[in-house]
C-alpha cells in the first residue's frame, strides 16, 4: 500500500486497514528516510477517550480536511475491554482518508496516519515508535491515557499534543500536565458535547487546557496551531523580531502587576518557549501583538502565568535520590533529637502539587515508627501556584500513583476513593504538613529547619536568582541542617556554605556561618533606617530593633498560630515592619505614595474602616480582635475577608521598643 509505505497521500474512504506486513516493511524504509530527522520532526497528536469515545472520534475525523495533508500523526488511546477484539480501526477508516492501523509492538509512527491502541495493552512512545506493554494495574484502575501522554511528552517535548475526549473518570488529567511542562499543547472536548463528561471535566479543572471545543471543531484549530507553532525554529522570536526584547520586558511588567511575581530573571529559554506556545495558541505572529493581547485580556495574563509555573512531579521522583535521603539524611536528623518531644522542621520550597512533600513526610513517619520515638514533625510546603497548592491540600491523586509507591506504602498512607479512580492521603500523614502560597524569592523564609528540599525549581532561575536563594537556604537551616536539590542542580560557588554529602543524589549539609552571611540576610528583611525614622519622627534616631531581633520568626510563629496565608507586622499607627504571604488582594500602594508604608493608607476599598477600628481596639485592650467577614474590592471584584489583629508577644529574652501587632488577612466563606 503506497500510503502505508511512504506516509504520504490518502486512501479512499472505502480502503481497508493497512496490512501489518506493509507497515513493518515501512519501518525498514524509515531508517534511511531523511524526512524524519530531528530537523523535520512532526507533531504527534495523542487522543484519549473512554465511554462515548467512538462518537467523539468519528466527529473529530469527519472534521479533518479531506484534500490536504496535516503533517501530523494521530495516536488513539481508548479504554477497551481486554477480552474483546477491537473493530475501532475498521470503523474509523470510514471517516478519514488517512490510513488507520491497530498498533503492533515497535511500530514506527509516520505523519498523516492514524494509530489505535489494541485491547489489553498499555502503550508508550519511544524514539518515533509505539511500544506495547502488558498492564500491571488491576482492571478499573488502569490509566492508559496518562501513561501514553507522559511518555509522548518526554519523547517529543514541544511536538506532543494531547486531546481528551468523552469518558468517565479522570484518565488524561495527569498526563496533560507533563505535555504542558514540556511545551506541548492540550485540547479537551467541550463537556456539553460529550456523552460522558468526567474525563474532559477533570482535564479542564487542571487549568492546563488551551482549547475547549466540540470534536468536529478541533481539527481546524489544531492545524492552525501547528502552522504557527512549528513554522519556525523554537525560541527564535526574541532574537529575530525587532522590538521583541522591549515587548518581553513589558510582558514581565504585566505579569508582575497582575500576579505579584517577577519573571524577568528566570532563564530566557524557558520564558521564550512558554510565550511562543501561548502565541501559537492565539495565532499571534509577533511578541508586540501578543503584548497587546495581554494588555486587553487579563485572563490571558493569568493563562501565561499558569504556563510559566507548570512543573512535573510525582511520589518519590528519582528513586535513587530518595533512597539516599532515606538512608543517609533522615537518620541523622533523628539522631540529633531527644527521643521524646523533639521537633523536626522541614521546608519543601516549590512543592507544586505536593507529591514530593508527602514523600518526605512518609520517610519521616516511617523512621519515627521504626525508632519507636515521638516527635512533632512540621513540614512547610510552599509554592507560588495557588492551584497547585489547592491540589496538595486536598491530597487526592489519580490511581496511577500506584506505580510510584510500594503496595505497603499505598495501603499504609492512602485510602482509595469511591470508584477506585483516585487515592486520598490519610489524615495522619496530611496533618504533618502545612501548605501555603509563598514566593521563595520575595516572601520571608522559614527558620530553624532540619531539612530543606528544593528540587527542580532552580533550573528555571537565572544565575542571579540562584545566588540569592542558596544563601537564604543556609540562613534558614539549623547548624548541620540538610539541603536536598534536584538532579540537575547544585550549590555552584557556595561550597563555603554547604558540604557535599552525596554529589549524585544532590545532598548537602550546612556549614557554620561565615562572612556574616546571616547578618546580611537579616538586614534584607529589616526596614531601611530612613523608613523607620519617617514612621516615628518624634523618636530619637536609632534602630528600633537590635540586629539580632528575630522579626521573621516573630511574624512567622504568631502567623502560624492562625494558619493564615497573609500577615503584616505593624505598630499601633499601622506602619509596616514586615509582610508575610500574598497581601496584594488586600493592600495596594496609594498613588504618589513614597517612603514609609502604612497599612491603613494601602488598604483596598472596604478594608480601611474595619482595619482601623480593629487596630485601635487591639492597641487599647491588648487583646485579639477579630472581624469574621466583610467585603474588599480587588480588581473590580468583591472578596469576602476575615480580619484578625493580634498583639505580638515576643519571647522573654527579646526586647521591643514599642508594641507590635500582627494583622492577619484571609479569605472567608461568603456566608460568614
Amino acid at each position: 500500500m503506497t500510503a502505508a509505505k511512504n506516509g504520504k497521500g490518502h486512501q479512499p474512504k472505502t480502503a481497508t486497514v493497512a496490512p501489518q506486513e506493509d507497515l513493518l516493511r515501512s519501518a525498514v524504509d524509515l531508517e534511511n528516510d531523511p524526512k524524519i530527522s530531528p530537523e523535520t520532526a512532526f507533531p504527534i497528536v495523542g487522543i484519549g477517550a473512554s465511554a462515548g469515545g467512538l462518537a467523539a472520534f468519528e466527529a473529530f475525523f469527519s472534521g479533518m480536511p479531506k484534500d490536504q495533508e496535516t503533517g501530523m500523526a494521530f495516536v488513539l488511546v481508548q479504554h477497551l475491554a481486554p477480552d474483546h477484539k477491537s473493530i475501532l480501526a475498521e470503523l474509523l477508516q470510514r471517516y478519514t482518508a488517512m490510513p488507520v492501523f491497530e498498533v503492533e509492538d515497535g511500530m514506527v509512527v509516520r505523519p498523516d496516519c492514524v494509530y489505535i491502541i489494541p485491547p489489553n495493552h498499555d502503550m508508550a512512545f519511544l524514539n518515533g515508535t509505539l511500544q506495547l506493554l502488558k498492564p500491571t494495574a488491576p482492571r478499573g484502575q488502569r490509566l492508559p491515557i496518562d501513561f501514553f501522554f507522559h511518555s509522548l511528552a518526554i519523547d517529543q517535548r514541544d511536538r506532543a499534543i494531547g486531546i481528551v475526549l468523552s469518558g468517565t473518570g479522570s484518565d488524561g488529567a495527569q498526563g496533560v500536565r507533563t505535555i504542558k511542562a514540556e511545551g506541548g499543547m492540550v485540547m479537551a472536548q467541550n463537556p456539553a458535547s460529550t456523552e460522558f463528561d468526567g474525563m474532559p471535566n477533570s482535564t479542564i479543572a487542571s487549568g492546563l487546557v488551551d482549547y475547549i471545543l466540540p470534536p468536529a471543531e478541533m481539527p481546524a484549530r489544531l492545524i492552525a496551531y501547528a502552522a504557527h507553532a512549528f513554522a519556525k525554529p523554537l525560541s527564535t522570536l526574541a532574537t529575530l523580531q525587532p522590538g521583541s526584547e522591549a515587548a518581553l520586558q513589558k510582558i514581565f511588567v504585566l505579569l508582575r502587576a497582575q500576579t505579584g511575581h517577577d519573571f524577568s530573571q528566570y532563564k530566557p529559554n524557558t520564558i521564550h518557549r512558554r510565550i511562543e506556545r501561548r502565541m501559537a495558541v492565539h495565532q499571534v505572529e509577533s511578541m508586540a501583538d501578543y503584548l497587546s493581547l495581554l494588555q486587553q485580556t487579563p485572563a490571558e495574563v493569568e493563562a501565561l502565568f499558569r504556563d510559566l509555573l507548570i512543573g512535573v512531579t510525582n511520589f518519590f521522583r528519582d528513586p535513587d535520590a530518595f533512597q539516599a535521603l532515606e538512608e543517609q539524611i533522615i537518620p541523622q536528623i533523628f539522631a540529633g533529637k531527644s527521643a521524646i518531644g523533639g521537633t523536626i522542621r522541614v521546608w519543601i520550597a516549590g512543592c507544586s502539587t505536593g507529591e514530593e512533600a508527602y514523600s518526605i513526610a512518609i520517610l519521616l513517619q516511617e523512621r519515627m515508627e521504626a525508632l519507636r520515638q515521638s516527635h512533632t514533625i512540621q513540614i512547610f510546603a510552599t509554592d507560588i501556584d495557588s492551584r497547585a497548592i489547592a491540589t496538595a491540600r486536598a491530597g487526592i491523586y489519580p490511581a496511577s500513583i500506584a506505580g510510584d509507591l510500594s503496595p505497603e506504602r499505598l495501603a499504609r498512607f492512602f485510602v482509595a476513593e469511591p470508584g477506585g479512580s483516585a487515592y486520598k492521603v490519610k489524615k495522619g500523614l496530611r496533618d504533618m504538613l502545612i501548605f501555603s502560597e509563598q514566593n521563595v524569592l520575595k516572601d520571608p523564609p522559614f527558620s530553624r529547619l532540619d531539612l530543606i528540599s528544593c528540587r527542580n525549581l532552580m533550573i528555571y532561575f537565572g544565575a542571579a536568582l540562584q545566588k540569592r536563594l542558596l544563601p537564604l537556604f543556609h540562613y534558614s537551616l539549623n547548624p548541620q541542617g540538610m539541603l536536598f536539590l534536584g538532579s540537575s542542580e547544585g550549590i555552584g560557588d557556595f561550597g563555603d556554605l554547604f558540604a557535599v554529602l552525596d554529589r549524585k543524589a544532590k545532598l548537602y549539609q550546612r556549614k557554620e556561618n561565615i562572612h556574616g552571611i546571616q547578618r546580611q540576610l537579616m538586614s534584607r528583611y529589616l526596614p531601611p533606617q530612613s523608613a523607620v525614622d519617617a514612621a516615628l519622627p518624634r523618636a530619637p534616631r536609632k534602630t528600633l530593633f537590635p540586629l539580632k531581633m528575630p522579626l521573621r520568626e516573630l511574624t512567622e510563629q504568631t502567623l502560624l498560630q492562625q494558619l493564615a496565608l497573609a500577615g503584616v507586622l505593624v505598630n499601633e499607627h499601622g506602619d509596616i515592619y514586615y509582610q508575610h504571604g500574598r497581601t496584594g488582594m488586600y493592600l495596594e500602594l496609594a498613588p504618589g505614595e513614597v517612603g514609609v508604608s502604612n497599612i491603613l493608607k494601602m488598604a483596598r476599598n472596604g478594608l480601611r474602616e474595619p482595619l482601623s477600628l480593629a487596630l485601635h481596639r487591639a492597641a487599647s485592650t491588648q487583646e485579639v480582635v477579630c472581624n469574621p467577614g466583610f467585603s474588599v474590592k480587588t480588581n473590580g471584584h468583591y472578596t469576602s475577608v476575615k480580619l484578625t489583629v493580634r498583639p505580638v508577644e515576643p519571647a522573654p529574652e527579646v526586647a521591643m521598643d514599642m508594641p507590635l501587632y500582627l494583622v492577619v488577612l484571609e479569605g472567608a466563606p461568603a456566608h460568614e
